[in-house]
């Protein structure tokens, strides 16, 4: 059992998580922007940090700000919830490094899963069917249009890295495709810290698992 867990996220997530370590007794840390001094997980947990001003990627974001605040507070795991630093292989490492139990894959296992494109790379070698798309993230918008081509439209823009539904667009024509890439890339750099698309064909009627 854990005796002090970091929760390294905002909102919803990091309050679901904050009241599960109330329940099992575990003692919690915080961490918040300027701008969310006052929200309902700053309360929640036992002790609370600033990491930075509002923009996601010099608070949420900003793994040295983080894992100084894990060392000042003394706790022994970090709890990354989903989106921001939970796929992110180097947070995870660097967590790792300093003594602290990362609560998730390690960073091996996030490293060939979490960017798409490698992780489709990688279930195609092994059998199992994939739906088609892009091998690496698009660079610019001549290769996301002639993917596209190949791919037939309509077409899902998804950020390469990262989740939660985070930096995806659907493109029906060549017009829509145009204006995506960007604005996929856009939520991303702030959601995850990392820009450039995958496209995958569009599955009419599909429903997650």
């Amino acid at each position: 059992m854990f005796r002090k867990i970091l929760v390294a996220n905002r909102g919803e997530i990091a309050v679901r998580i904050l009241r599960a370590c109330r329940e099992l007794g575990i003692a919690t840390v915080a961490i918040y922007s300027e701008a969310d001094r006052d929200a309902p997980h700053v309360h929640m947990a036992d002790e609370a940090y600033c990491v930075g001003p509002a923009p996601a990627g010099q608070s949420y974001l900003n793994v040295a700000a983080i894992i100084e605040v894990a060392g000042k507070a003394g706790v022994d795991a970090v709890h990354p919830g989903y989106g921001f630093l939970a796929e992110n292989a180097h947070f995870a490492a660097v967590c790792r490094s300093w003594g602290l139990t990362f609560i998730g894959p390690g960073p091996e296992a996030i490293e060939q899963m979490g960017l798409k494109s490698l992780a489709r790379r990688r279930m195609a070698a092994a059998g199992v069917p994939v739906i088609p798309g892009t091998e690496e993230a698009v660079r610019d918008e001549a290769e996301a249009l002639r993917a596209a081509a190949e791919i037939g439209y309509p077409v899902l823009v998804k950020a390469a890295a990262g989740g939660g539904g985070r930096g995806i667009r659907v493109a029906h024509d060549e017009a829509e495709l145009r204006e995506a890439p960007a604005a996929a890339g856009r939520e991303a750099a702030a959601a995850f810290g990392r820009r450039g698309p995958d496209l995958g064909k569009v599955l009419g009627e599909a429903r997650p698992a």
